[in-house]
């Protein structure tokens, strides 16, 4: 359904009145509260039903391993936020949030649309599809989304976790497969390695367990909102918000443009 597109005005989340409150069909205070965790009160909220053992566990993994990595730009951009306005603490966590793009989180939801694709095409095409594929993308000066790093080289820990615990708990599927396949693809076409980063086995085990593609992008932003919080408190208790400020300016040399 297209967004501003006039639906049947009916919502299947959740409902309440004075003494109930229901949510996917499950009375909250008598049936979810002190029996689901969190993780798998979110997995109700976003499909509908609860998690089996396996979607539980690797949706409980993917949460840790995505929700802080140190001062990252969202962290930054937060708590810099909270030192200009301390008392808007919803806004300094909007402000993280809003940095959930392409570049920073949201590249799993890229990662699963590649993935998408060449499952599609290689159930087509045949074997040589992935490779393709790939070697398209470096054609046109592009990037193959999940692939390089600043920081974790040759290896990012946090990839080769998630995959070997999919692999070792056999529910790792052909979007993990793909993943794996990628990587050796990716530098032969690059004529290097690239590290394969942890947005690519986040899309792969959730497509592998049946996550929604369209969806992927809202497992990195509920686990950085974890991080953001703690920034946060952190930075009411020990500030730094303006410190980082400061050495922003002193890093960037003023250069007026050249006309």
């Amino acid at each position: 359904m297209m967004i501003g597109k006039p639906g049947q005005g009916t919502t299947s989340i959740s409902t309440a009145d004075a003494a109930t409150i229901t949510v996917r069909g499950r009375d909250l205070p008598g049936d979810l509260m002190g029996r689901l965790t969190f993780t798998e009160y979110f997995h109700l909220l976003l499909t509908g039903r609860e998690p089996n053992d396996d979607e539980r566990y690797f949706l409980d993994l993917l949460l840790v391993a995505i929700a802080e990595h140190g001062l990252v730009p969202t962290n930054q951009v937060a708590r810099m936020t909270l030192a200009a306005d301390p008392a808007a603490l919803q806004a300094a966590v909007a402000a993280g949030i809003l940095g959930c793009g392409s570049v920073i989180l949201g590249a799993a939801e890229a990662c699963g649309a590649f993935l998408v694709e060449a499952r599609t095409r290689s159930e087509i095409e045949g074997d040589g599809a992935l490779a393709a594929m790939i070697d398209a993308i470096r054609a046109t000066g592009g990037r193959v989304p999940g692939f390089g790093h600043p920081l974790h080289k040759p290896v990012d820990p946090r990839a080769e976790r998630i995959l070997d615990l999919a692999e070792a708990r056999a529910v790792a599927g052909p979007h993990c497969a793909l993943a794996r396949a990628s990587a050796p693809l990716v530098a032969e076409a690059w004529g290097k390695p690239l590290t394969l980063n942890v947005s690519m086995p986040i899309a792969a085990v959730l497509l592998d367990l049946g996550f929604d593609p369209s969806m992927l992008k809202a497992i990195p932003i509920l686990a950085r909102t974890a991080s953001l919080i703690a920034h946060l408190a952190e930075e009411r208790r020990r500030p730094i918000g303006f410190l980082m400020a400061a050495k922003a300016e002193e890093a960037i040399t003023y250069a007026p443009e050249e006309t």
